[in-house]
């Protein structure tokens, strides 16, 4: 199940980022899905809200995601978001966005003393 082990990442990396910001409490943690990322948005959410409460700083922390669309190149100039087959020429075209798994920022509260 490879949801298990982005949710973990994504806990992993939360809680980093958090220990190093000196965050006394994250509100929400924002997650980039690829569209092409073969991941179930869903699913991840499900076990983030049970690992987020082996963390007191994460215990109350929500997940945001987005899914980010296919974004394709092809030699032939086309650029667009068709994944298979270029609609211009046939060929298969580059993939540049759309495969990445990604917390792109965290709600963070810090202690000011």
């Amino acid at each position: 199940m490879h949801e298990y082990s982005v949710a973990y990442d994504i806990f992993k990396t939360a809680a980093r980022a958090a220990h190093e910001n000196n965050a006394t409490e994250v509100f929400v943690v924002h997650v980039d899905f690829g569209e092409l990322s073969m991941i179930n948005p869903e699913q991840v959410h499900f076990l983030w809200e049970i690992m987020r409460e082996e963390e007191p700083v994460l215990a109350k922390a929500k997940l945001q995601y987005r899914l980010v669309p296919a974004k394709t190149r092809c030699i032939c100039g086309y650029e667009g978001n068709e994944k298979f087959v270029c609609p211009n020429c046939g060929k298969l075209p580059e993939v540049l966005e759309g495969r990445e798994i990604c917390v792109t920022n965290l709600e963070i509260e810090v202690d000011e003393e």
